[in-house]
């Protein structure tokens, strides 16, 4: 039995389903943990995986709220008790408040636990598990302190490896073959900063825009469309990228990742680090020092749009390097070493 546990937002979710998915054509039996409230909440129930949902108090960066430290208690509470029941003999954690409880009782009972870190810049969870650990998978190369350093292997951070041919794509999705497509992703909420301040940028260029705005943001924008210029609340992630020529996107360590595994070049506007802890910054300069992505800049967007859709096959080959391919069996390859 492998226990998987992760989640709160589908970046730490969505790497675990695909292992547990891998781990699952290996006749290996799987357990996901996940937390009330998250992501998983929602999306376990529709899949035949078997779970449990344990409260999980959000781990501040700053400072423990005394709500949440109780949330934190319940939670090691209940994971101690799950993992009575279901002794796993390996434990995937992919980080997150919900990726904590379950990794850190198992650490305590012996059980070997390894972590995945998405983003550039581990996570506290991640941190606080660290040394306990076996090992510790990174989804891109990442500057670490030497003692975390000799558990650290790069894995690549799993994604669905679907790709189109590019003319049928954008068929499909009906824009023309022969034109450029620019692809705006704010992340699967949308981001209302690049939803505000991206349209009055892009529509001069006449290049046709595909915006996932965000389901809750759909109606707001939908006057932004025209012949060029298509809204939608949700795209298809393999689909959206197998069209597109250019990506212009938040920095989220799952976008960045499929957009390797595409070999999309990008222009980034990571999230401000007081939102995220700097992830997003430290995701968006791995990339651009890979030679993969630029940092967007809004006062000389069409300049950067121009000089990219010119001169795109530099950025294609540096994010080829970059490509997560094969991720989820690196890591159940990892996971079996424990089994």
């Amino acid at each position: 039995m492998v226990l998987l546990t992760g989640g709160g937002t589908g970046g730490h979710l969505f790497p675990a389903l695909a292992v547990a998915e891998e781990l699952g054509r290996r006749g290996h039996p799987v357990f996901y943990l996940g937390a009330e409230g998250g992501l998983e909440a929602r999306l376990l129930p529709t899949t035949s995986l078997p779970h449990a949902l344990i409260p999980a108090g959000k781990l501040d960066r700053s400072a423990l709220r005394p709500k949440e430290a109780w949330k934190v208690l319940k939670g090691l509470l209940a994971a101690r008790a799950l993992l009575r029941r279901v002794r796993p003999k390996a434990i995937l954690s992919t980080g997150g408040y919900a990726g904590f409880p379950g990794a850190l009782v198992g650490e305590l009972a012996k059980v070997p636990v390894l972590l995945h870190e998405q983003n550039a810049k581990p996570g506290l969870a991640i941190r606080l598990l660290a040394p306990l650990a076996k090992g510790l998978a990174l989804s891109v190369p990442t500057a670490l302190p030497p003692w975390m350093a000799r558990k650290a292997r790069i894995t690549g951070y799993p994604v669905r490896e679907v790709r189109h041919p590019q003319a049928e794509a954008k068929a499909r999705l009906g824009f023309d073959p022969k034109k450029p497509l620019l692809l705006v992703l704010g992340g699967s909420q949308g981001s209302l900063e690049l939803n505000e301040k991206l349209p009055p940028l892009l529509k001069p260029l006449g290049l046709p825009v595909l915006h996932q705005v965000g389901e809750r943001w759909v109606e707001r924008y939908r006057h932004l469309e025209g012949e060029a210029y298509r809204v939608a609340g949700f795209v298809d992630a393999p689909l959206a990228m197998s069209a597109a020529d250019l990506l212009l996107a938040r920095a989220g360590a799952g976008t960045l990742a499929e957009a390797a595994f595409h070999r999309l070049p990008a222009l980034l506007f990571p999230l401000p680090a007081s939102l995220d802890g700097g992830a997003q910054a430290a995701n968006a300069r791995t990339y651009r020092e890979a030679g993969a992505a630029e940092l967007g800049d809004y006062g000389r967007l069409a300049k950067q749009v121009e000089g990219l859709l010119a001169r795109p096959e530099p950025y294609r080959e540096a994010m080829a390097r970059l490509s997560p391919e094969g991720a989820a069996k690196r890591l159940a390859d990892w996971l079996e070493e424990y089994l």
